[in-house]
C-alpha cells in the first residue's frame, strides 16, 4: 500500500496491540500508583465524565474505553453518559448534570460547535474543566481541544485513497454524519479543495445518514439509485462506512463501487476480507480517549492551564505540548488494508 502515514504519537501497530492488553487488564489495574500524577492528592477533584455525540456507537464505545483506562490510571472516578441521538440539544442536559454534580472534568465531542457553549460556560464558571474530543466547540467554549489529526492530514489521506481506487476518475458522493457536525465539515471542504488536483474527478453529493446505521444505510442505497454510475463512496464517519459496507456487500454493486472513509479495524474487517472495501483510515479511538482523560487529569491538578506551550504527559503515550487554540494533536491517520487489518482489535 502506497499510503504510509507514520504516526508523530507511537500510534503504530505495537501501540495498538499495547492498549488492547491495557484495556483487558484495566479492570484488574491498581489505582492506588495512578493518583501520583495528579501533583495535588485529595485536594484535586478526579471526576471525569464523558459525554459523546451518542451511544451506541462504536467508535466512541472504543474512545469511552480508553478514556476510562486512562482515569483508573491517575486515580478518577469516570463515567459516561450522553444521548441515543446525535444533536446538540440532547447533550446540552448532561453538560448541566455534570455541572450541578460538581464534577472535575468533562469530556465533549461536540455535536454543534456553538450550540453547547452556553451550557459549557456555565459549567465552566462552576469549576468544571472542559476537554472536547474528536468534534470540537468554538475555541472559546472550552480550556482544551484534543484534536485525533490536523483536518487537513484526515481529509488528504481520504482523497489520497479514493482516487487512486478509482483511477482518477469518475463520480464520487460523501457519505457524512450531520449536517452541523463540526469535524465532518471541517474535512469536507478541505477535500473539496484537494479534488480539485482531480479534474476527472466529479463529487456529485454530500449526503447526510446521522451518525445512524439504518439512516446511512438507506443514504447508500439512494446514492446509488440516484447515480448508477457512481465510481465511488467517500464516508468519514464510522457508523456510515460501515453501513455503506454492509449495503455494497450484498449489492449488484459489489465490486463496482469503491468504498473509502474514516473505520475501525473491527467494523470494517468482513468488508476487508470479502473485497468491498481496499483501504480506509483513522487513528486509534482508543487512543484518542485515552489522550482526552489525561488532559483533563493535567488541566485539574493545574500541571497546565491550556496555554500554548504548556506540556504534560499522558502515560503510556509521552508527551504532548499545547498547541494553538488551546488545541492538543493525536497524530496522523493510519491507513488500513488486508495486510495490517489483522493487527489491531479496535
Amino acid at each position: 500500500m502506497m499510503f504510509k502515514f507514520k504516526r508523530t504519537r507511537r500510534v503504530g501497530v505495537a501501540a495498538a496491540i499495547a492498549l488492547s492488553v491495557t484495556l483487558v487488564a484495566a479492570g484488574c489495574a491498581n489505582s492506588g500508583d495512578a493518583g501520583a500524577g495528579s501533583g495535588e492528592g485529595d485536594a484535586a477533584n478526579l471526576t471525569i465524565t464523558m459525554l459523546p455525540k451518542n451511544l451506541g456507537n462504536p467508535y466512541f464505545d472504543t474512545s469511552t474505553k480508553g478514556a476510562k483506562a486512562a482515569t483508573e490510571e491517575f486515580g478518577g472516578k469516570f463515567e459516561q453518559v450522553g444521548p441515543t441521538e446525535a444533536s446538540p440539544t440532547a447533550q446540552v442536559q448532561y453538560i448541566q448534570t455534570a455541572a450541578q454534580q460538581g464534577v472535575g472534568g468533562l469530556i465533549v465531542s461536540a455535536n454543534d460547535p456553538a450550540a453547547l457553549c452556553d451550557a459549557l460556560a456555565d459549567a465552566r464558571s462552576a469549576g468544571v474543566k472542559v476537554v472536547t474530543f474528536d468534534s470540537d466547540t468554538n475555541p472559546e467554549c472550552r480550556d482544551l481541544f484534543v484534536n485525533q489529526a490536523t483536518a487537513e492530514g484526515i481529509a488528504k489521506v481520504q482523497v489520497d485513497l479514493i482516487t487512486e481506487q478509482i483511477g482518477s476518475k469518475g463520480k464520487i458522493a460523501i457519505l457524512s454524519s450531520t449536517p452541523n457536525a463540526t469535524n465532518q465539515n471541517a474535512w469536507i471542504e478541505i477535500m473539496k479543495e484537494e479534488l480539485k488536483a482531480y479534474p476527472e474527478v466529479e463529487l456529485v453529493e454530500v449526503a447526510y445518514g446521522g451518525d445512524d446505521d439504518q439512516s446511512a444505510f438507506d443514504k447508500t442505497a439512494a446514492l446509488l439509485q440516484t447515480y448508477p454510475d457512481l465510481a465511488g463512496i467517500v464516508s468519514p464517519t464510522t457508523v456510515g462506512i460501515a453501513a455503506a459496507g454492509r449495503y455494497l456487500s450484498t449489492s449488484e454493486y459489489k465490486g463496482k463501487v469503491a468504498l473509502t472513509g474514516l473505520g475501525t479495524p473491527n467494523q470494517m474487517r468482513e468488508y476487508v476480507q470479502d473485497g468491498v472495501v481496499t483501504a480506509f483510515a483513522l487513528w486509534n479511538p482508543a487512543d484518542l480517549g485515552y489522550l482526552s482523560a489525561f488532559a483533563a487529569d493535567a488541566l485539574i491538578t493545574g500541571e497546565i492551564t491550556g496555554a500554548e506551550g504548556d506540556t504534560f504527559k499522558a502515560g503510556k503515550l509521552g508527551s504532548f505540548t499545547v498547541g494553538a487554540d488551546k488545541t492538543v494533536l493525536l497524530g496522523d491517520p493510519y491507513v488500513f488494508n488486508a495486510d495490517n487489518i489483522g493487527d489491531f482489535d479496535f
